[in-house]
Order: structure tokens, then sequence, then C-alpha cells
């Protein structure tokens, strides 16, 4: 009986058994018995035939693609902004949320469609090949009760017992399944304490100890990128051991952050108008981002009540020389988190472009980020989404340790100690 791995492989390079012999280094004899499933090949040929197998595969970019990766959990595309800005092509991306789907969709237009729930999909029959996978996953408890009882009865152990049920299961029998040479996942800095730290542990044995993976993670604040002060943590995974140091990416030094006046409205007649958050000739902010009376009144009077309990409950107030608390998808009830003064007015809400900015998402001198939804629904997107240039800052740094990772394997030699 065939070796089901080496006799697919090689049926999919479309190589014949010879060409396989003078591309690895191995004589036709084992070639031959690997093929009818005598002999197990060796990883390195595996690789080779891998190898050869993704130089030929062809991509949705252009020639400058430098790898392959897929997009989970993908919000709007923050992820995906990010790992394109450094060469990357994605291949494939789940998203449940039909708004977020139809900016993503909108802003990413062509190529493949957008696959839903992610609980829903074959990791195998599904999933294409890539090299990277990145995912922004929601952060939930685990349950690690009766694991010996279930290992007893020869239930599923392991991730598969401690995470079934959570979203991070997904995330990991996609990666058990596909083994990308690298990953990047994304979520809110409590996901380190969160559950007693249980939940955190759990997660990086899952990653280190089960799937075998070289996994370092990192707190970072995206106020060296934009002025917001948006802690996330980062959890960065190679397949193969290197010498990827997270702690050697360097941010922007201190002098050089951004305040809020690089993302507010100028109001000065130099930006273009951009209904409807803008109005007028000199395109001011819409006066429907002002606060109405009653609800600035009332944001008062419940910063007073609770300043007077010694709680820290209340609005935030900033000017253009500023740096705003992190934006929230609960943006859209009341604003209280980032209020923007007004001279002779009551404070206004961010526009949603400006929380584009606030993100990342528009770049000076790029086009801007397509926002096709509604207010709520963009204040909700952009609330839930990532920091696009710490995305970028991050990818940029895992790119050499990436290619490193996928170049094509080197022939071996023909020497003795080859042969299988």
């Amino acid at each position: 009986m065939k070796n089901t791995t080496f006799a697919e492989l090689r049926a999919k390079t479309g190589l014949t058994l010879d060409e396989v012999r003078e591309m690895t280094g191995y004589n036709l004899r084992n070639v031959y018995r690997w093929e009818n499933g005598e002999l197990l090949p060796r990883k390195t040929v595996i690789t080779l035939l891998e190898n050869y197998i993704a130089s030929k595969l062809p991509t949705t970019s252009t020639d400058k693609s430098k790898f392959r990766f897929i997009d989970l959990f993908a919000g709007i595309g923050g992820m995906r902004k990010g790992f394109e800005s450094v060469g990357g092509t994605c291949v494939f991306t789940s998203e449940w949320n039909k708004y977020s789907q139809m900016t993503y969709q909108k802003n990413f237009p062509g190529g493949h469609e957008i696959a839903g729930d992610i609980t829903k999909l074959h990791e195998k029959e599904d999933i294409p090949e890539h090299e990277v996978l990145v995912a922004g996953f929601p952060c939930q408890p685990f349950s690690i009760a009766g694991v010996s009882k279930k290992n007893s009865l020869g239930k599923p152990h392991g991730f598969r017992c401690k995470t079934q049920g959570t979203l991070f299961f997904d995330v990991a029998r996609i990666i058990e399944q596909r083994r990308p040479v690298a990953f990047m996942l994304e979520n809110v800095k409590n996901l380190a304490s969160h559950d007693g730290g249980n939940t955190f542990k759990t997660i990086m044995h899952t990653l280190k100890e089960e799937l075998g993976y070289s996994v370092q993670y990192r707190i970072i604040n995206g106020n060296s990128f934009v002025p917001q002060h948006r802690e996330r943590i980062f959890i960065v995974g190679f397949r193969d051991a290197n010498t990827f140091d997270f702690e050697k990416l360097q941010l922007p030094a201190k002098a050089g952050w951004p305040t809020l006046s690089k993302i507010l409205h100028t109001e000065d007649g130099t930006e273009n108008p951009e209904p409807p958050y803008t109005e007028g000739a000199k395109s001011k902010v819409a006066a429907k981002y002002t606060l109405t009376p009653n609800l600035w009144e009332y944001l008062q009077n419940y910063s007073k009540k609770h300043k007077a309990l010694g709680n820290g409950f209340g609005f935030g107030l900033f000017g253009p020389d500023g740096t705003a608390r992190t934006l929230s998808a609960r943006y859209h009830k009341d604003g209280s988190e980032i209020l923007i003064k007004q001279k002779g007015k009551r404070p206004r809400r961010l526009t949603p472009r400006e929380c584009a900015r606030l993100m990342g998402f528009d770049q000076p001198g790029s086009k801007p980020f397509e926002i096709p939804v509604s207010d709520t629904q963009a204040y909700r997107q952009f609330g839930n989404a990532v920091v696009v240039p710490v995305v970028k800052a991050v990818a940029g740094h895992m790119l050499p340790h990436i290619l490193a990772a996928i170049k094509p394997a080197k022939q071996p030699k023909r020497t003795p100690e080859l042969v299988a």
C-alpha cells in the first residue's frame, strides 16, 4: 500500500520518480520504496516536495507577493492591511458579522469570498495553504475540569479537551492541521490576567507544548503610532526555532508620538468635503456630532457623582494636543470616553472618519478607508479593530524570519548520510 503523504505530494508536483531522485539526491530504489509505502522518507524530502508545490501555486496578488496569509476573526481588515504592507497576500478571510463583511469587502474588492462562522469551517477542506496565520480571536474562559476522566474514556484530550467550545480552539485546530511557518494572534491586554491567568496559561501551553511552536508575546501600546492609549497583547509563534526576539522590536521614541491634531478634521477648508461627516464650505464637522444639551448635562452630573464617591468614572475631554483614551465598541452610545473640545460650544464625538484615522486605517497621501455602514456600525467596527501601524510594525519584525522559513530548501548533497 502506498504511503499517502509522499505519493500524494509527488503527484501534486507532477514530477517523475526519477526527477524526485535527482532533486532529493537519494537513490531510485529508496524513491520507489517511498512511493509504495515500504519506507518513510525523511522530513527533508517532504519539505522539498512541499516547497516545490508552493513555488508553483498561483497567488491573487502581484509578483511582489512574498508570502501567503489567512485572516481569521478579520473584522474590517486591520490585520490584513498590516500584513499586506510588508508584502503578504491574503488567501482566506473569515468574519461572521455581516456589517463588518460589508466594510471588509468594500476595502478589499475582488479575490476570495469571506467565509462566515469559523466554527463551521473544516480545517483541511476549507482552509487553503498558507505560510502565516493571523487572528484577533475573542477572549473566552477555558474549562479544564474533567480532563483526567476524558482521557480515561479515550475522549479528546489536550487542547481539544481544554479549549473545545471556545473560539481559540478553532485557531488551534487550523494551526495543527496546516502547520503555518508563523502566526500572530492579537487580543486585549487583560488576556494575560483573565480568569486568574488560567486562560493565558492554557493558550501558551497549547501553542508551545501541544502544537510545538516557539512562542513569544508582548504588550504594545498604540500611542507610539496613533494619538490613542490602546494596549493590546500580541502573540507571535514560529514553527521552527529561529532568532526572532520580540523585545528587539523598536517603537517610535516618545518625542515623535502623534497628538489628536493629526487625526481631527481641520475645519478650515483645507480638507475636501465629506458629508455626512463634514458640512459647509470649510468642511466643518457636522452639527450632529455635537452633544445635545441633555446628554452633556447627564455626563457632567454622572462624572461629579462618581468623583464624589472616589471612583474614576467619567467622560474624557481632549483638545488637539492630547492623546485619547481607548476607543471602544460602545462609543456609539454616548462617546463619553473621547469627547473633543469645541470653542464656545458643547463638546462633540469623533466622526467615523476621525476614528478611521485614530486606528491607523487612514494614512496621509493614501486613499481614504471606505466606510459603507452607519455611524453606529462604524463606531463598533473601529472600536473592535486593531491599530494598523502596530500590526505593520510587528509584521515587519517577523518578515525576515518568515521569508527564511519559506525559502526553498537547498537540494541535499548526495552523501551516504542521506540514504534512508
